[in-house]
């Protein structure tokens, strides 16, 4: 069958969650508590650990596969516009963000600003912190780097929502 990136990853997220829930399932059944005057039989859950790890092993290939499919799509398919494969873009997006997140701290510091007493005691000395770079620079670098993400991250949703690939699960 095939599906799109976003498709598989969507699945790929509620097998997931599906073994979550098989996970805890066998967790809460595999032993129980009786009390000394109580049958057991009659708070015995119901749990087949034969059958719950033939479950378990069946969601597990399933997993291992599609995450397989997913890892082949992204490591072939190229975003041409950055002359990257999808793989190398999610790399290459969290880079962008990291930068972003550091300019836009840079960008919004004064030029000098008064440094906040820190110890709490009184004193006449006043400390100031300076810039020490262009902030016409870094606000281009902000713009230039918002951009890029922006970009970036489009390309990377059209490739994901239109491009087919075959998925055997």
């Amino acid at each position: 069958m095939k599906y799109t990136s976003a498709q598989a990853n969507k699945l790929l997220r509620k097998l997931n969650e599906d073994y979550a829930s098989l996970q805890q399932n066998e967790k809460d059944s595999y032993m129980f508590v009786a009390a000394l005057n109580e049958d057991p039989e009659s708070v015995r859950p119901q749990y087949d650990y034969t059958k719950m790890q033939a479950e378990m092993k069946a969601l597990e290939e399933r997993i291992r596969k599609l995450k397989h499919a997913i890892n082949q799509f992204n490591v072939s398919t190229r975003v041409e516009q950055f002359n990257m494969t999808i793989d190398e873009m999610l790399v290459y997006i969290p880079q962008l963000t990291r930068q972003k997140q550091k300019l836009q701290v840079m960008k919004n510091k004064l030029p000098k600003s008064r440094v906040q007493q820190r110890y709490g005691g009184s004193s006449n000395i006043i400390d100031y912190e300076y810039t020490n770079y262009d902030l016409d620079k870094v606000r281009q670098d902000y713009d230039a780097v918002s951009d890029e993400l922006a970009r970036a991250q489009l390309a990377l949703d059209t490739l994901n929502t239109t491009i087919e690939f075959e998925l055997d699960i």
